[in-house]
Order: C-alpha cells, then structure tokens, then sequence
C-alpha cells in the first residue's frame, strides 16, 4: 500500500504544512463530479474523483487524501460504508457526507459516526461548499500538529523536564548527559528563564547521586548577613537570634547535589569559603572551629558575566575557574524559535489539565505569533503567556486572538499600519504637488485607493491568494473582501 498510508505522521505533518489539500470528490453524477472538482482546483487544491464507493476506497487506499467529499447514496458501496471504512482504518481522513434534504436525518447520523460534517444538494453556494472543504483540512492539519507535538514531548522529556530539539539544545542535552555520571562542577550559564534549574535537576537525575537530595539555593534571595549561616550552617549563640545549633544546606544536601542559583550575587567571605568546599570538601559552621567533611557535587549558574565581575573586583577568580570546570550555555528562546510549537504546547497540556480546562489544541496561526515575539523572558514568559491564553480561551483551541501579545501584533492589525504609512510616504514622496493640484474630494479618493490597492494587495500575498484568510486578517466578510477588491482592480484566484 503507497500514499498517504505509509507516511509518519511527522511526515504527514509536513507535507500538509506545505501542500495544498488534496482533496477525493465522490459522486455517481458525472456533471457535478467535473463542477465540484473545476470549483475545487479553482481554489488551489488537488482533486481527484470516483464515481462509487468502491473505487473511492481504492483511492483511499493508494493516495494521500486530506478530505473525502462522499454522496450518501453510492453504488456497489454506499456512503456510510465508505465512511465507516475510513473510520476504521484511515482516521488521517475528514469526510464531508453529500445529501439530499430527505436525508438530512442519516447525514446527521454520520456525523456522529465520525463525519467532519455534511452538506444538502443543493448546495447553497459555491463558497459553502469551498469553506467547509478548507476548515475540515485546517482541522486535519491541526490535528496532525497536535500529534506530532505530543510525540516529541514524549521524546524530549526523557531528559528532565527540558524541551527542545534545536542545535543549541541538542548541545546542551550532550553536555549535561555527559558530565552527569561524574562529579565534576558545572556551571550553568544563561538568561533568567531559560530553564537553567531545570538543567541542573536534569544532571542530578542522570547522575549516582540521584536517589540523594537535591538542594536548589537562590544565592541573590538570601540576604548578607545570612548567607552564610544558609550554606554552612551555625552553632548556638554565633550570633544575635542563634538559639540553637543549625545545619546548613551543604549538609543538608549531602551525598547529594546542591544548586547555586546567582552564583555571582555571593558576598565575599561566602565566596572564600564556598571556595575552600570546592578545594577541600569540608564545611566549618559560624561560629565553630570544627570542621565538617561534606560529599556535595555543586552545580551553580548566573545570568551575570563572571569575567566582568571578576574585573570589577566583585567575584574572586580561583572560585570562578573552580566553578566553571564543565561550562553549559542555555540558548535564549529567540535563538531557538523552532522550539516554541513544542514548548507551546507543553505548557497547554499543562495549565489544561490542572484547570479541568476543554483547550486541547493550539492553531498554526497562533504558533506563528508565537515565533515572532522577542521573549525577553524566555521559556517562563512563555509558560506565562500560555496560561493566560488557556485562561481565557473560549473553545478547544487556542487561536492568535487568545495570546496576550495579539491585539499590539496581530498580523492584520500590524500590516494595516504599515501599509498605511508606506501609503502616506508614497503620496508625499510620489506626487504631493499632484494632490494638491486637485479638489479635496479627487486628491482624497486617489490617496485612498492608492492605499487599499496596497492593502489588498499585501494581504492575498501573505495568505497565499486564499481569498477567505485574507478577508479574515482584514476583519471583514469574504464578499466585502472580494467587491473592495475589485473596486480597485485587483483579480483574485476565485474568479473566473
């Protein structure tokens, strides 16, 4: 068996991402077979055709189809078994049942059979029938995204709690695994929120200490004077509020890891003996004179440049180079967009499963706002934006309206005021002595025109000539969209 059958559904993914639908047209009438495949090449999607249920399921079986657009009543193999057929074996495959208007009761019975939907001869309109055919493969497709998502989170997180599969990652992935059964250092480097914690957890994991604790430390969030006493612990009366001898984190993580976060926010005496930890593995408690030998492998990070510190005097040297034996740098989320789908849809799982919430899925136009945004604060405000979106979501997919960020970037949104302002420059650059020459009533009209050709323009070119996406991002109905285009002279692909 060849087509569509024999491909991953990764590789399903990909080819819907760059083919248009290809859609099987089902019908005993000759005539309507050849109209609805002339209006749905018109479009721009690939059509083929049978005349009866059993040449369409050889079809089925031999081709890559996205959409099978079945009459009810077939020879030699009705619809509903056509149907049934694919159901049972072919579940990559949205069925649009055809039907007469006696019928609609068996149609409706269909759809809960697994028919995307159903559609009454006559037709209403030709765009009915464009419509419908476009939104059950934008379902199959997102369909196929989602899965393929789900895949590569199952993949990725047999390391930890990190994701991704872009070449920074991968790098970070060889490291971490790598320096993970040894003892030595490591020192974790990158922005606040690229999951270097994370990273850390991942090595501890991966490493003989991993049924041992691990003590995950933020250097920055304990105050001076405590520091100390935090790390290596105090005996009774060392100072003002010691009522009794305390052990510090390096004994509490002993056998185990310890994690400095903002490594480089240690004041100096810590440093030094943080140091002597490192050189000699014992502890001496404040305000003892006793030491401690202690069994700790040390992981630290910092978003901070310790060679910068180190000139400016604010961190020592020796601890930097006893730090930074095993260096691992976590790209920014900007350098990785190609992880953001993943990421992305991670965290929906996440935050839809914890609020009982029905949002399932996260649509191709709202990955691609996604992949636009500069993340200054990474993959957590990433986490955040998604929780946001799952918040406030009215259906069972999150589409680029839900994203916090949409209403000052929507795409529409984002071309109209560059199209306007390329207008304006055009007009004062082009022919403003023109203009002025002209009654306000004629200069305003050609100034305006000028710009909606551009608009119109711009926005069939981002989507690809689809009439229906471009009356979408523009904010108006496909037969508005399609007269404004044609008050200024533009032809678009649904016309004859």
């Amino acid at each position: 068996m060849t087509g569509r059958t024999s491909l991953s559904g990764e590789m399903r993914a990909v080819v819907l991402q760059e083919q248009p639908p290809r859609v099987l047209v089902v019908d005993d009438e000759p005539a309507l077979r050849r109209s609805l495949a002339r209006l749905l090449m018109s479009r721009g999607m690939q059509v083929l055709t049978a005349g009866d249920g059993e040449v369409a399921l050889e079809v089925l079986n031999a081709e890559m189809i996205d959409v099978a657009l079945v009459d009810l009543m077939l020879p030699k193999i009705g619809g509903l078994e056509v149907l049934k057929h694919i159901k049972a074996g072919r579940r990559d495959v949205e069925v649009i049942m055809m039907t007469a208007f006696a019928d609609v009761d068996t149609a409706v019975s269909a759809v809960r059979a697994g028919a995307y939907h159903f559609l009454t001869k006559p037709f209403r309109s030709n765009d009915e029938v464009v419509l419908t055919v476009s939104k059950a493969a934008e379902h199959r497709r997102l369909l196929d995204h989602t899965a393929v998502l789900q895949r590569r989170i199952e993949q990725m997180e047999k390391f930890g709690g990190l994701i991704g599969n872009s070449a920074g990652m991968r790098e970070v992935y060889r490291l971490a695994l790598g320096v993970a059964p040894t003892g030595s250092t490591v020192l974790i480097l990158g922005e606040s929120g690229t999951g270097k914690e994370l990273t850390a957890r991942a090595i501890h994991q991966h490493s003989g200490r991993s049924t041992n604790p691990f003590v995950a430390v933020n250097c920055s969030a304990i105050p001076e004077n405590l520091i100390e006493s935090e790390l290596f612990g105090h005996v009774r009366g060392a100072f003002t509020g010691a009522t009794a001898t305390r052990p510090g984190l390096f004994e509490a993580a002993d056998h185990g890891t310890i994690f400095l976060d903002e490594v480089g926010d240690l004041p100096p005496l810590a440093q030094v003996k943080l140091l002597r930890t490192l050189q000699e593995g014992e502890i001496k408690r404040v305000g003892s004179n006793d030491t401690r030998l202690v069994d700790v492998r040390v992981v630290a990070a910092t978003n901070v440049d310790l060679r910068q510190r180190i000139q400016e005097g604010k961190f020592r040297e020796d601890l930097f180079y006893r730090l930074n034996v095993v260096p691992i740098v976590l790209p920014p989320l900007r350098e990785r967009l190609e992880d953001i789908p993943v990421l992305a849809y991670h965290f929906l799982q996440k935050y839809g499963s914890r609020s009982e919430s029905p949002v399932r899925k996260i649509s191709p136009d709202a990955v691609r706002l996604l992949q636009r945004q500069p993340w200054p604060g990474n993959v957590r405000e990433l986490e955040n934006a998604i929780e946001r979106a799952v918040v406030f979501c009215g259906t069972d997919t999150i589409v680029a309206a839900d994203l916090p960020f949409s209403r000052r970037e929507d795409p529409a949104r984002a071309s109209f005021s560059e199209i306007e302002a390329k207008s304006q420059v055009t007009v004062v650059q082009g022919d403003l002595s023109g203009l002025a020459d002209l009654p306000y009533t004629e200069a305003k009209r050609r100034a305006v025109g000028a710009f909606e050709s551009a608009y119109f323009r711009t926005l069939l070119e981002r989507a690809g000539g689809n009439v229906s996406e471009a009356a979408r991002q523009a904010g108006l109905d496909r037969s508005n969209f399609r007269r404004a285009t044609k008050r200024v002279g533009i032809r678009t692909n649904d016309e004859p």
